[in-house]
């Protein structure tokens, strides 16, 4: 079971909220050129489309600022910018209509240089998302807690809170990120007791879709169940609408969300009598266009398919040359093996209805 959510402030990232009482947002990055406006328009809606809440695109030049004006205009979720080093590409995303800029002061430069990010930010009401990450930890920390720890990542991210704060401003979320799984779940219980603000959390450098979810399935599983969080990026090397995908059912595993059908599969056996690694693929295609909360089993044979799809809501069980369509662990009918699709599709068009 869950533990309660820790109650954080609210921020506004342009029409979204996150923090309080507020959904645990998704968010993803754009891996496009952002000075190529159309494609990174494109990836965006997409994105969206998948079910992305908030989009962050790098600002690694004055071209890309200057695109997000542009960027932003073709497009309904809030749009952050991802600024390194160079306060002045900071200040331009905001005049080009940044929601929210990423930042982090230490690699920004001198406090007059951090200052005038601070505020363009305040007087245009913009919020700023403290990001440190493991990488980069201040050489004075590593050599305090002899290493790279959570414990010098807590501190490194309070003190630029901190910092900002003594600037008159604290419309802040703050993201404390690690490739070590634990290292960063760690981070977050000793950070969620000292701060108020909300946290964006994701295992940074996670790796490919392989290692990537199973390595940010663990360390959001472990830190969301403590009621930690309040935004999530699924990092992944790869196509960013399967940051989006693994985000759902991270999110649906934990209880934390509702929605979207959950599909269910065995995983083959001998007495498998289908392929039925390409049927729960083209199921899984098939059913993520419908907005159904209910779970669907893919069952490799017709001799103990329909007792393990018991569980689910509506199911799909293949034997040979004929399949079983099974609700509510009841075989309904028995369909040619070819028709199994075709027929699961049916079912979903008119779920509900009787």
């Amino acid at each position: 079971m869950m533990m309660e959510r820790k109650h954080t402030k609210v921020v506004t990232i342009g029409n979204v909220g996150i923090g309080g009482s507020n959904p645990i947002r998704i968010q993803s990055m754009t891996n496009t050129k952002t000075e190529d406006v159309k494609a990174t328009v494109a990836q965006i809606k997409e994105l969206t489309n998948a079910g992305c809440e908030i989009i962050r695109c790098a600002v690694p030049t004055m071209e890309a600022a200057k695109a997000l004006s542009e960027i932003k205009k073709q497009i309904e979720i809030p749009l952050v910018a991802d600024i390194h080093f160079d306060y002045r590409l900071a200040i331009a995303a905001m005049e080009n209509g940044a929601d929210k800029i990423r930042i982090n002061p230490g690699n920004i430069g001198a406090k007059e240089r951090v200052k005038a990010v601070v505020d363009e930010a305040k007087s245009r009401k913009i919020p700023i998302r403290v990001g440190v990450n493991s990488g980069s930890l201040e050489k004075q920390l590593v050599e305090k807690y002899h290493g790279v720890t959570a414990e010098g990542l807590v501190e490194s991210a309070l003190d630029k809170v901190a910092l900002i704060e003594d600037m008159g401003y604290d419309n802040l979320v703050i993201s404390i990120k690690s490739s070590d799984v634990m290292m960063c779940v760690k981070a977050h219980e000793l950070i969620t007791n000292q701060t108020d603000y909300p946290l964006h959390v994701g295992i940074t450098e996670a790796g490919t879709i392989n290692s990537g979810n199973i390595k940010s399935a663990i360390g959001l599983g472990l830190i969301l169940n403590q009621g930690i969080g309040d935004t999530i990026r699924v990092s992944l090397t790869g196509d960013p609408i399967q940051e989006i995908i693994s985000a759902k059912t991270i999110l649906r595993t934990l209880g934390i969300r509702k929605g979207g059908i959950e599909v269910v599969s065995c995983p083959t056996c001998g007495r498998t009598q289908i392929n039925l690694i390409q049927l729960a693929n083209q199921v899984e295609q098939l059913v993520a266009d419908y907005p159904l909360d209910i779970k669907v089993a893919v069952m490799g044979c017709v001799v103990n398919g329909p007792g393990e799809a018991k569980e689910a809501d509506l199911g799909v069980a293949g034997g040979i040359g004929e399949g079983l369509i099974i609700k509510h662990g009841v075989i309904d009918r028995k369909v040619p093996e070819e028709a199994l699709l075709s027929e699961l599709k049916k079912e979903l068009d008119h779920w509900g209805e009787a």
